[in-house]
């Protein structure tokens, strides 16, 4: 193998590289929809995501998943294993299992 030859091979290997972490981190970025068997053991914990990092709903004027605006917004949820989310204990309280619009953004 010359050189350049080598040099393209180097390039080309550290490109498709940099491709694939490409969409690892998008496929950790994205929302995950959990399935069925896995919703059967989950349960919505409102109050403990951080910003940004929600599951789904935010209150009014947000889209879905990834849109709450502080952290532990009380009106956004994220999914925890069943019988977890009252235990999770956060700087504003605990997890809830409903909506207790206490802390969320003006």
């Amino acid at each position: 193998m010359t050189g350049k030859t080598a040099l393209h091979s180097t390039f080309a290997g550290a490109g498709l590289a940099l491709i694939g972490l490409g969409y690892l981190a998008a496929a950790y970025a994205a929302p995950m929809q959990p399935t069925p068997e896995q919703m059967a053991t989950m349960e919505k914990c409102y109050g403990v995501a951080l910003a940004g990092q929600n599951d789904c709903k935010a209150g009014p004027g947000t889209s879905c998943a990834g849109t709450s605006k502080i952290d532990y917004q009380s009106n956004s949820w994220k999914l925890v294993p069943k019988g977890t989310c009252s235990k999770i204990t956060t700087p504003v309280g605990h997890g809830s299992l409903s909506d207790t619009n206490t802390h969320i953004p003006a």
